[in-house]
C-alpha cells in the first residue's frame, strides 16, 4: 500500500508558510529522488475473498504493478519543506474488477523557534479508484516539536481527519486527532520510539442498539480510536526494527468496538554477490468484546490492518541505478466465531529506477 497524499485545500498555505519565512531563495538548499519501480505478479487470492473451507480458492491471476514517487526537501536558514508523491496501478488479467490506480502523498512545512523548537502545519491524502475496496483518506494537523540534540525528538501534533468508503457510506467518518510521538537515539545504531494517538470518530448512520435492548435513540455512531505502542531499531552490519502496537476502537454502536494487539518485525542483510534480502512479518490479535465481526470489506479497508504477514525481498543491482527485485509476500487472518478464514499470496519479479 501506498503512503497518503496532500489534500488540495492545503498545499498553497504551505508553500506560503516557507516562503514567507525564507529570508531569501538563495539561501535554500534544495534535495531531491525519484523512483520507478515495475513488477509482474501472481496474485492467489485476487478478490482477497474470505471462504469457510468448503468453498474452492478463486485461482491464481497475473498482474502488472508499477509504482513511481518524488519527494523533495527544500531548507533555508529558518524553515523547511517536505513533499512526496506516489502514484501506483495494478492491471490483472482475469479479475480486471480488482484494477486499481492508488495516488498518495504529504507535505509539511515547518519553523524553528531557536534551536531546540519548532512549529509546522502538515497535510497528507490517500486516493484509491478502483477494485472493490476504493477509499479517501484525508488529514491535516498543525504540531510543535522539541529538539534539544540529536539524540531526542519529540512531536505533537493537532488536527482533523476524513475518511470516505465508497462501496459502503455507512462507514464514512470525519472527526479529530491527536497524536505525539518521540524518539530517542542510545548512540549510532540504537533508537527506542514512543508513541500514541487518539482519533474522535463520527459517523452519518445511528448507533446500533444492544440485542433486547430497547433504546429510543443513541443519536449518531461515535467511535473513539485510541493507538499506543513503541519501537526499535537497529542499524548495523544488518538492519533490524521491532514494533509493537494497541489498538482500541470504543463505539457506541453494538458489534463496532475492536481490540487489537500487533507486533511487527523487519530485518534487511547483505548477502553474497550483491545480493540484499528484506524481511518484514508482522503478528495480530484481534478481539471483537460483542462477540460480532465486522464485513471482510470493512475489515480490509485500512491497510489490512487485522492481517497477518509474512513478506521477503531480494534485490540485487544490475547497474548503477537499476536493482532486480524478487519478492514473495503472505497475508491471511480468520474469524473463529463466523468460521471464515482469509489467505493470499503473491509473488513478484521486476526492476527498480532510482535517479
Amino acid at each position: 500500500m501506498l503512503p497518503r497524499v496532500v489534500s488540495r485545500s492545503r498545499p498553497t498555505f504551505l508553500v506560503l508558510l516557507v516562503l514567507l519565512a525564507a529570508p531569501t531563495a538563495s539561501a535554500a538548499e534544495w534535495e531531491g529522488a525519484l523512483k520507478g519501480t515495475a513488477r509482474l505478479l501472481v496474485d492467489t487470492n485476487a478478490p482477497r475473498d474470505f471462504t469457510d473451507g468448503s468453498t474452492p480458492s478463486p485461482g491464481a491471476d497475473p498482474a502488472l504493478s508499477v509504482l513511481g514517487s518524488a519527494e523533495g526537501r527544500a531548507t533555508f536558514e529558518r524553515t523547511q519543506l517536505v513533499g512526496r508523491y506516489e502514484l501506483g496501478a495494478r492491471k490483472y488479467v482475469g479479475f480486471t474488477t480488482e484494477d486499481m490506480l492508488i495516488q498518495a502523498g504529504a507535505l509539511e512545512g515547518s519553523l524553528a523557534l531557536g534551536t531546540e523548537f519548532g512549529l509546522g502545519v502538515e497535510g497528507h491524502a490517500k486516493d484509491r479508484r478502483g477494485g472493490t475496496r476504493a477509499y479517501s483518506d484525508l488529514g491535516t494537523s498543525v504540531f510543535a516539536e522539541y529538539a534539544p540534540d540529536v539524540r531526542l525528538a519529540l512531536r505533537v501534533r493537532a488536527g482533523a481527519r476524513r475518511f470516505v468508503y465508497r462501496p459502503d457510506k455507512t462507514a464514512n467518518f470525519g472527526g479529530a486527532e491527536l497524536g505525539v510521538v518521540g524518539r530517542y537515539r542510545f548512540d549510532r545504531r540504537h533508537s527506542l520510539s514512543l508513541f500514541g494517538d487518539w482519533g474522535a470518530r463520527r459517523y452519518g448512520p445511528l448507533a446500533r442498539p444492544r440485542p433486547g435492548v430497547t433504546v429510543s435513540s443513541l443519536g449518531r455512531r461515535e467511535d473513539g480510536a485510541l493507538t499506543a505502542g513503541a519501537s526499535y531499531s537497529y542499524r548495523g552490519p544488518v538492519t533490524l526494527g521491532l514494533t509493537y502496537a494497541y489498538q482500541e476502537v470504543t463505539s457506541n454502536s453494538f458489534g463496532e468496538t475492536v481490540l487489537r494487539h500487533r507486533v511487527t518485525a523487519n530485518a534487511g542483510v547483505r548477502l553474497p554477490w550483491k545480493v540484499t534480502l528484506l524481511a518484514q512479518g508482522s503478528l495480530g490479535i484481534t478481539r471483537y468484546p460483542d462477540g460480532i465481526y465486522l464485513s471482510p470489506e470493512i475489515i480490509l479497508v485500512e491497510e489490512d490492518e487485522g492481517q497477518n504477514s509474512l513478506s521477503l525481498k531480494l534485490a540485487r543491482p544490475v547497474s548503477e541505478r537499476v536493482d532486480l527485485e524478487v519478492s514473495w509476500g503472505l497475508w491471511s487472518t480468520r474469524l473463529p466465531r463466523n468460521n471464515l478464514s482469509y489467505s493470499r499470496q503473491v509473488f513478484g519479479v521486476g526492476f527498480t529506477w532510482r535517479d
